[in-house]
């Protein structure tokens, strides 16, 4: 069997092992909310997330993840995990997207990851990146050297809406200040978030979750997540490096970016449709509910995308906390 077919036999075998992986991870991590301390909450994400991928059958390597092996305990970039069967893969996650969101009890926060084979992921430094995002309407119809007008009507267009019905989510930030004046000016609807936007550009993809485009400067790693879910949704997201130190620009040289200010496409962040995207709910979001209590049991709510086959998958699950391996317990 080729190395291709391989794969995409790999990603459907496997792809409720992935979704087990981020319900670890969301659950250890609720544990933690609107306690204030964002630290605990990520660790207790790391953990259950490392503990999980153990047991599942791929030899993977963390090629976005916690930070350096000598900046995080736990998936850190260049560490192996899972059980070194199986084909070769990149790994993408990010435990706990919104650690801020969970200590303060706010939307947004999930656990996710993505799994694509070897070199198909940009391994993207840590650094900021200048983004944009939309569903499959808008598709080849906005651009990061367009302006926020231009890519607002073009928004509007595709999905055949006034430009006063189109819901634009920004980071909150000094920095968003010219973006976020000019949408009021043109009348388009505004969602500032605090953290996380991942999960915003994954919504815009989700009919009904009421986000149309995201715009703004966001982290890098959070970029090459957020595109494996528009690969696998048929959405469009471009991405820009916004090096704000020489560091930065080293940085990116090292991990064989060249052009920091190329705009790159999907096709630049995730090579070919092999990729799985899984999300867990950690706080309830807009298109994703997050963990609930009840006694002896959990329930959470994760969405799983194939971009082989285009599927994507809302997953209720119940949990049983005695039945939970020890590490959940613990967190638990």
């Amino acid at each position: 069997m080729s190395t291709e077919r391989l794969c995409s036999v790999m990603e459907r075998e496997l792809a409720l092992e992935f979704a087990r992986v981020t319900e670890a991870a969301a659950i250890s991590s609720a544990r933690w909310w609107g306690r204030g301390d964002k630290n605990n909450a990520d660790g207790a994400a790391v953990e259950a997330m490392r503990a999980m991928f153990d047991t599942v059958n791929i030899d993977g390597t963390v090629v976005i993840g916690e930070g350096e092996m000598d900046e995080a305990p736990m998936l850190y970039i260049g560490e192996k995990v899972g059980t070194g069967q199986h084909v070769q893969v990149d790994v993408a996650v990010d435990p706990l997207e919104g650690t801020n969101l969970v200590a303060k009890g706010l939307m947004g926060a999930i656990a996710v990851l993505a799994v694509a084979p070897k070199n198909c992921l940009l391994h993207a430094p840590d650094m900021y990146m200048e983004k944009i995002a939309a569903g499959p309407a808008a598709v080849g119809k906005i651009s990061l050297d367009a302006t926020v007008t231009e890519n607002v009507k073009a928004v509007a267009k595709s999905l055949d809406k006034e430009v006063e019905d189109v819901t634009v989510v920004v980071l909150d930030r000094e920095r968003h200040a010219t973006i976020i004046e000019e949408l009021r000016r043109i009348g388009a609807r505004i969602k500032l978030i605090t953290d996380g936007d991942v999960s915003p550009v994954v919504a815009t993809s989700i009919p009904g979750s009421g986000v149309d485009m995201v715009i703004g400067i966001g982290g890098a790693p959070e970029g090459v997540l957020a595109a494996a879910a528009q690969r696998c949704t048929g959405g469009e997201l471009q991405g820009r490096l916004w090096p704000t130190k020489k560091q930065d620009i080293e940085r990116a040289h090292k991990l064989g970016v060249i052009d920091t200010k190329k705009i790159l496409t999907l096709d630049d962040l995730v090579k070919g449709d092999d990729v799985v995207f899984a999300a867990t709910g950690i706080t309830d979001g807009d298109f994703l509910k997050g963990v609930r209590y009840y006694g002896n049991y959990v329930t959470t709510h994760t969405v799983v995308m194939r971009g082989a086959s285009g599927t994507i998958r809302f997953l209720e699950a119940r949990h049983r906390i005695d039945k939970k391996t020890q590490y959940t317990r613990r967190a638990l």
